[in-house]
């Protein structure tokens, strides 16, 4: 894996409140659309050397957000945030060929379910661009990418759907063509889904804080299940910006979310960008917190939910859910469709939980002194384990809040919001 703490010459681009960092080469301003429309030419530049930024970088949730769309002018190159390099530097990747896609995906360049899928249909896309035999190549780069991350459920129904496409072209339809408007069409419907989870779990912060008189509703989330792990407005993070919007005076408590540090480098920064007030604390700090009456609702994310209501997510969340209940605090899944395994009944005897690099866990990313560094944090021959998810069983959670509605965690209750998969 290539590290991501490397010292080269950016060019930050200050275009519609958005802040970008792209290599020196790159001419075209931010634009951070999948839909492929021209970008225009920046207002404002300046260039920096070296490590870290010295204005904040900006990510604010709001219509013209993306975090993966089709670079303008030059349709053979897809472009994502490196999010490897968040919270200290802003910087857009190139993906021109699937195998880059692939690295984007196994090495985090790209984190969350939906971003995840999102990038496998795109990676398919360049593979059909990529060879003579287009069909043969995307049946290649399919079958690699279904091995890159085996938790998150999304990955499996993009490349499928893609698949789907490829079955039923009918004569010589140009088959890049036919992925391109599928993959649009992925990243614009997940766009859907996050607003609808956004209004539906808005009411339950509405009801909370008029419960209290107007006070701050204290929500408590894990890991990333922001903007920056969608397309845009996030699951998770949804009602919380639809509520901030609509004036709910709301707090977050961000987990750290060790050992990656999603909640600290990812969910603080944009919570940041978007004025809403947040603080952040270490992993274990949720039950305390539970346990002095200082938070009101957790709200999680999931990377594959059985249909029967069983949730995985980041390690650390089934802890939560264990602490939720002690309290009772209401546990809520913000779940979009896309990440329901309806093949699936028991989550913690069917759910691939993805083990990851060891040095995730002996090693620590930071600046100092405006530089990158990595420290171990262990002695050297210390033996590690690291599970990047674990199981929610459905009985903790209090709710799942889909883009269709709020229901309980369980098979009756998903099906009364999608009968269709009732044969599924």
């Amino acid at each position: 894996m290539k590290d991501a703490f490397d010292g080269s010459t950016i060019e930050i681009l200050y275009v519609k409140g958005y802040v970008a960092n792209l290599p020196l080469s790159e001419s075209l301003s931010y634009n951070p659309r999948a839909t492929g429309k021209q970008c225009q030419p920046p207002t404002n530049r300046r260039r920096i050397r070296g490590n870290g930024l010295q204005d904040e970088p900006m990510a604010q949730s709001g219509e013209d957000f993306r975090t993966i769309w089709l670079k303008p002018d030059d349709p053979t190159v897809v472009q994502i945030i490196d999010q490897r390099l968040l919270p200290h530097e802003y910087r857009v990747h190139d993906l021109r060929s699937w195998e880059d896609g692939l690295v984007a995906i196994a090495d985090m360049y790209v984190r969350g379910a939906p971003l995840i899928g999102a990038t496998a249909a795109w990676s398919l896309y360049l593979a059909a661009l990529s060879d003579n035999e287009p069909e043969k190549a995307v049946r290649n780069a399919a079958a690699a990418l279904l091995e890159s991350r085996p938790t998150a459920v999304n990955l499996r129904w993009a490349v499928e759907r893609i698949l789907a496409v490829v079955d039923g072209r009918q004569g010589d339809a140009a088959l890049a063509g036919l992925i391109r408007t599928d993959a649009n069409a992925i990243c614009d419907e997940d766009i859907e889904i996050s607003r609808g989870i956004g209004e539906h779990g808005v009411a339950l912060l509405e009801a909370i804080s008029s419960g209290k008189g107007g006070a701050t509703v204290n929500v408590l989330t894990h890991c990333n299940a922001g903007s920056l792990a969608t397309i845009n407005w996030g699951t998770a993070t949804a009602p919380i910006y639809f509520a901030h919007q609509r004036g709910i005076a709301v707090h977050v408590w961000v987990d750290e979310t060790r050992p990656r540090n999603q909640g600290s480098q990812l969910t603080a920064w944009e919570l940041a960008a978007n004025d809403v007030p947040h603080t952040l604390i270490v992993d274990n700090a949720g039950g305390h917190l539970m346990q002095h009456g200082d938070v009101d609702v957790v709200i999680t994310g999931t990377d594959r939910t059985t249909r029967c209501g069983d949730v995985a997510n980041k390690i650390g969340t089934y802890l939560k859910a264990l602490a939720a209940a002690d309290n009772n605090i209401p546990f809520y899944v913000a779940l979009p469709s896309t990440t329901i395994d309806w093949q699936s009944r028991d989550g913690i005897a069917e759910i691939p939980i993805e083990q990851r690099d060891s040095a995730e866990v002996r090693d620590i990313h930071g600046l100092c002194e405006g530089k990158r560094m990595r420290v171990r944090t262990t002695a050297e021959n210390t033996p590690v384990s690291n599970f990047a998810f674990d199981v929610t069983p459905a009985r903790l959670i209090t709710g799942l809040i889909t883009e269709r509605g709020i229901c309980e965690a369980s098979e009756a209750g998903l099906l009364g919001l999608f009968p269709e998969k009732a044969a599924s």
